[in-house]
């Protein structure tokens, strides 16, 4: 279950990722398969290639990208999400997320 999103925020996730950028979303998320995890971060690029290519540097496989017709994405959370987030300097998702303060 997904909340906390604004709906202008979704719209420009989407036209960024329609733009071939790689686009950052962060959501609060409530899944019973990861105990622990309060929210996600979609990091989406309509560029398929681009999108590896960025994931490759994090570790990430193509093979965790979602492969949505129109937004592709990788799924972030637990410490991948607040790591890659701050590699990234996206510093208002990790604060309105209350994602930095989490330990290790």
């Amino acid at each position: 279950m997904a909340f906390g999103l604004k709906r202008d925020e979704l719209q420009n996730w989407k036209k960024n990722v329609h733009a071939g950028e790689i686009a950052f979303l962060t959501h609060y998320w409530l899944d019973s398969r990861f105990p622990g995890c309060t929210t996600v971060t979609k990091v989406g690029c309509k560029d398929i290639t681009k999108l590896m290519h960025w994931g490759n540097q994090y570790g990430l496989s193509p093979e965790w990208i979602h492969q949505d017709e129109d937004y592709p994405h990788y799924d972030l959370f637990g410490e991948r999400q607040r790591d890659i987030l701050a590699a990234e300097k996206q510093w208002n998702q990790l604060e309105r997320f209350n994602i930095l303060s989490r330990r290790k």
